[in-house]
């Protein structure tokens, strides 16, 4: 029997999003806060004024135009794409033929999407305290003739954020393009707009900052590397109903800072309740996450999960990630929720 489906595609596993309904979801690292009645009431009644029977507007730029002076950068030097993955497959389409190069562990998208695109693709082991060494990650970069890298800074799943002089370092000494994806951004007060030039861009999500169903992530660069990306952008890829909404929630930005603190100092307790537990290795986060190493960690994700709460076993995944689960950084009751189940089933 003939198939139009290419061989290599039916080799890889499909995204898996686990079913979640009924349970305290601590597994996607979501925002656990909702709008506030008389916020969403005003969100709604923005929502109402769009024109569902006309196309959305693909220029986006009034909604550019807010994001740019929220980040110090010109509208022409930001793309917006549904979510940041789509961002990431406009960059691996656009960019030239060549080598991927990406740290190990780090997010799968990266790797996914070059895969899809038939994108040859390197990676570079973290060390074992998941710190990045820049010199061999330009000398793999160096040795695969690499067009385009990406560093997740913090990164996902390890949660700690490399120091600034190994991303300068690789900067500075790469050929090919540099992508660093701030996702986590908000969590970990460091930005590297700075950086941004000919050969660097700052990718970016709303999604953790508690947009998750809008799907908005956006990319910053050199307004000339904008211009050439934005040529294999699909027509009208952002939707009228989150063009309302990005353009309303942006003039809530410090409702949204106030989460993300709170998130923050949820981590902070979380992690120092969790470090009493002599079983539980737990590695610094600068993120809405924390990774932990425990006895065995598919025991702790299904007694978690009998309990009613979803947490992501990493286990098997990577060779660094042996015996690790990743829990998202729930509300105040959830988060102690979690500690109470994880402190009786290690006791």
């Amino acid at each position: 029997m003939t198939t139009m489906i290419r061989n290599d595609i039916k080799a890889l596993a499909a995204y898996h999003v686990p079913d979640s309904g009924g349970m305290i979801k601590l597994d996607a690292m979501e925002n656990p806060y909702n709008l506030p009645d008389e916020v969403r009431q005003e969100w709604l009644e923005k929502l109402a004024l769009v024109d569902l029977n006309r196309y959305p507007d693909s220029n986006m730029l009034l909604l550019r135009q807010k994001i740019a002076a929220r980040d110090g950068v010109e509208p022409e030097q930001v793309l917006l794409g549904n979510g940041s993955d789509e961002i990431i497959q406009m960059l691996l389409l656009a960019m030239n033929p060549g080598t991927c190069v990406v740290p190990r562990p780090t997010f799968v998208m990266y790797d996914m999407v070059s895969r899809w695109l038939k994108r040859p693709v390197a990676s570079v082991p973290l060390k074992d305290d998941f710190s990045l060494d820049a010199d061999y990650f330009l000398q793999v970069c160096g040795r695969e003739k690499a067009e385009i890298a990406f560093l997740a800074c913090p990164n996902n799943p390890t949660g700690n954020l490399w120091d600034e002089a190994v991303v300068q370092r690789i900067a500075r000494g790469m050929s090919g393009h540099l992508i660093i994806d701030e996702a986590y951004g908000p969590f970990s007060e460091h930005s590297y707009t700075s950086m941004i030039s000919t050969k660097v861009m700052v990718l970016r999500t709303f999604s953790k900052l508690g947009w998750a169903a809008l799907r908005l992530g956006y990319l910053l660069g050199d307004a000339e590397q904008i211009s050439q990306l934005n040529k294999v952008r699909m027509p009208y890829n952002i939707n009228g109903l989150t063009q309302a909404s990005a353009l309303f929630l942006l003039d809530k930005s410090e409702l949204f800072e106030q989460q993300a603190a709170m998130i923050c100092a949820e981590r902070e307790r979380v992690f120092e309740r969790l470090s009493r537990l002599d079983q539980v290795t737990l590695f610094p986060s600068k993120t809405n996450f924390l990774l932990l190493r425990v006895p065995d960690a598919g025991v702790l994700f299904d007694g978690l999960k009998k309990a009613g709460i979803l947490i992501k076993n990493m286990h098997g995944s990577d060779p660094l990630l042996t015996q690790c689960v990743r829990i998202t950084i729930g509300s105040k009751e959830e988060n102690s929720a979690v500690i109470a189940v994880i402190e009786e089933l290690l006791r």
